[in-house]
């Protein structure tokens, strides 16, 4: 039986399945209808953290489906977007090898050194944030609407910038962790 504290998982869940008809809208160029799904998901990322903090709702499954929901939408939309040109696929590439790198580290200390438990970093929350607007503004340009030059191509590098410092920054937290708990061996 559903109770009030699955709302936010509930809520994530849906945010997945949101997810294809996104992509399916901005492979068949129809972008204002994307944009505003993406808007959707991007409100109902801020509403399940808001009632998970709020009411302490917060589950280790909610752990699990929020920034998986996340990454599958800011993946699967990076991948649309450099297919129709609108962003480089060297971004997507290293937007993909940061969070295999993250989704790697966290699988190796998990089994090596302790059980590992999903804490985004506030780098890592500002390099979403990053991520979202790019994509907005790129989806938003592709939907007719006017975007100054300078501001796309501004978010790539800030985007290049906070992915590779987030993902840095999780492999030297994760590597003085491992260190102080050998130590403490």
């Amino acid at each position: 039986m559903l109770k009030a504290r699955d709302i936010p998982n509930l809520i994530s869940a849906a945010r997945i399945v949101l997810v294809f008809p996104v992509i399916w809208l901005l492979l068949h160029e129809a972008y204002s209808t994307a944009l505003w799904l993406f808007l959707v998901a991007g409100v109902s990322d801020a509403l399940d953290g808001f009632l998970a903090k709020t009411f302490h709702w917060q589950s280790h499954l909610g752990g699990i489906l929020d920034p998986l929901a996340d990454k599958f939408l800011l993946v699967s939309t990076y991948v649309c977007l450099a297919l129709l040109g609108a962003l480089p696929a060297w971004l997507v590439g290293l937007v993909i090898l940061r969070d295999l790198v993250i989704i790697g580290g966290g699988v190796i200390y998990n089994y090596t050194v302790e059980r590992f438990e999903a804490e985004p970093s506030i780098l890592s929350k500002l390099n979403t944030f990053m991520q979202i607007l790019l994509a907005l503004v790129v989806v938003f340009h592709l939907a007719g609407s006017p975007v100054p030059d300078w501001l796309p191509a501004t978010l790539v590098w800030v985007v290049v910038f906070t992915t590779i410092a987030s993902g840095l920054g999780y492999v030297l937290e994760w590597s003085r962790r491992a260190r102080e708990h050998n130590h403490r061996q």
